[in-house]
């Protein structure tokens, strides 16, 4: 997970302040705030029995989610939040806390990297390996994860078929680049996170809402690149160019993840039948949430009771309708099994504070969620990139992710090259300075930033980024590419269906084993890390805490039979 979107947030609070005037005697009554809030109903708690807890606790409905038993609430009662934990019938309330104005979210470490080395930037050198087949676009030269893992190879089979649909649910998808265009499906594409001004500044629509087809925080639209960019002889490809592409935006445009945008997003999938889900980012505002962590306040711990039920319930909801779900591992360099304190959270509407993490009563979420295929991040050199999260509680299988500073001792240590090249919105690259107002590259970023432009004038922007967030959409194309070849056809909805299970054994059975390094423990001295970065790697080779399952195969996906196969 990368730049700013390692996370989610919560909507802003709507406060309305209103004059009483008594006739005889005209006063000021004291202002009434009616804050927002999502709540959650215990399991097997019906509808109408929810409704009827909530407006008990003093609150009243504004939309629901009934696939998850999820609930958006408005309510004037500065103790709604406790009246609600407190009802047999419902799990919490999640506040949705005014803030004021905020910038966007903090960036995370590899995201400054990106940016740090995008403006040093003095020359590329591209990363080595063997040339592979079917390089038909003019930047798929500097695709080395494609390389890595055998996807141009792979297209020659089974380039990816459009009746398989992959849900990109992140902050949007930039559908005007001339890459994303041909496979982008507008019937099929939500936007389920209207902006909110008080994070994401003035809104540019009619009801704060983004018109599907554009991204204004970048992230979704490097992740769609990646995934399946088409192969259509123009600036790059992604690893099944064939495969219709579809916006979930879940993500705010400052980089939050909001739980009710994320869950809905997840049910949406699941009703109109996708095939495949990326998620690249966690549920914020807390990076765990924990069922009764001894740091938080009641009230705070009955939220984070509600958005692990929540969530669970919408990524079970996905997978028993059909969507293979795939999630980025995260950015923090740390043993999923054995998490560090958190000094993160809340990381929105609240001040964060160190928090001991239980792993037994704490999730990462969605990643340690159900059925969550999770990806960890590696270089050009195959070695875990080291931000990358691991561990083996968690671990499916690892992906080119990019690694700035790999390639120690070579031309290519700490170049950009060794990043994962994708598409992104020309608008976000101009915020960013590497773009100017005309469109064109900013001097000294001609290393890191591409354009590419049709004789028609329509424009494609590239740039590039590292993190597990590249990774998982890698990994995502594969598990396209398995549908594609071995899905079959779905009459109730069109196109083509394989079941989740399926999918994910395949996906593990055909890619790369990859042993542990010796010695196991993994040092980074030489890249400039200090020794909170050493990781240890479990496992043997077919099986292991950094790699999983091995490094994804698209061609052995797609070349392989597919047969019953059961974790060892």
């Amino acid at each position: 997970m990368s730049r700013r979107f390692t996370a989610g947030a919560v909507a802003a609070a709507t406060t309305l302040a209103f004059l009483v005037t008594v006739p005889a005697n005209p006063v000021t009554a004291a202002p009434t705030t009616v804050t927002e809030y999502t709540v959650v109903a215990e399991d097997g708690v019906a509808a109408d029995a929810a409704i009827a807890a909530i407006q008990a606790a003093g609150g009243t409905v504004v939309s629901r989610t009934d696939g998850v038993g999820m609930y958006q609430v408005t309510s004037d009662r500065s103790d709604f939040a406790s009246r609600v934990t407190a009802a047999d019938a419902l799990v919490g309330a999640a506040e949705k806390k005014p803030i004021g104005w905020a910038p966007k979210k903090k960036m995370d470490q590899v995201t400054q990297e990106n940016l740090r080395a995008a403006a040093k930037a003095t020359g590329t050198k591209p990363a080595k390996g063997k040339k592979p087949g079917s390089k038909v676009d003019p930047l798929d030269e500097k695709l080395w994860g494609l390389e890595m893992m055998r996807a141009f190879d792979a297209r020659k089979k089974e380039p990816g078929k459009r009746g398989v649909t992959v849900g990109i649910l992140d902050t949007g998808v930039d559908a005007s680049n001339p890459d994303l265009a041909p496979n982008f499906s507008w019937s099929l594409s939500r936007n389920f996170a209207p902006d909110i001004e008080e994070i994401d500044g003035p809104c540019e629509a009619a009801g704060c809402l983004d018109p599907v087809g554009t991204d204004d925080g970048g992230h979704g639209t490097h992740v769609a690149g990646s995934v399946g960019a088409a192969a259509n002889g123009f600036g790059l490809s992604g690893v099944a160019p064939n495969v219709t592409l579809v916006e979930l935006k879940g993500g705010q445009d400052s980089g939050y993840f909001f739980l009710d945008p994320v869950v809905n997003a997840l049910v949406h999938a699941a009703d109109v039948g996708l095939d495949v889900v990326n998620m690249s980012f966690y549920v914020d505002p807390w990076a765990y949430n924990c069922l009764n962590n001894p740091a938080d306040s009641p009230e705070e711990q009955a939220a984070q009771r509600a958005t692990i039920r929540a969530m669970h319930r919408a990524l079970d909801y996905a997978h028993y309708r059909g969507v293979t779900l795939v999630g980025a591992l995260g950015n923090n360099n740390e043993d999923l099994a054995a998490p560090r304190v958190d000094t993160s959270s809340p990381n929105y509407g609240g001040t964060p504070r160190p928090r001991p993490i239980d792993n037994a009563t704490c999730w990462d979420l969605p990643i340690e969620g159900p059925h969550v295929i999770g990806v960890s991040s590696v270089g050009p050199s195959s070695k875990k990139a080291d931000y990358s999260n691991y561990g083996t509680e968690q671990i499916s299988v690892a992906a080119p992710g990019g690694w700035f500073r790999d390639g120690y001792g070579t031309p290519s240590f700490r170049t950009d090259a060794n990043m994962i090249l994708s598409t992104y919105p020309k608008k976000v690259l101009q915020e960013e300075g590497s773009v100017d107002a005309d469109g064109n590259i900013v001097p000294g970023f001609e290393e890191s930033v591409f354009k590419e432009c049709k004789a028609s004038g329509e424009c494609g922007y590239y740039t590039y980024l590292q993190g597990t967030s590249m990774a998982a959409p890698h990994a995502s194309g594969v598990a396209a590419l398995i549908v594609s070849k071995f899905g079959k056809r779905d009459f109730r909805r069109g196109g083509l269906t394989l079941d989740p299970d399926k999918v994910e054994n395949h996906l593990y059975r055909t890619a790369a084993e990859h042993a542990c390094p010796t010695p196991r423990l993994q040092q980074y001295r030489n890249e400039g890390r200090d020794e909170t970065y050493d990781a240890y790697c479990a496992g043997g080779e077919n099986f292991n805490g950094f790699y999983g399952y091995g490094i994804v195969d698209a061609y052995a996906a797609v070349t392989t039979p597919l047969q019953p196969w059961k974790r060892p």
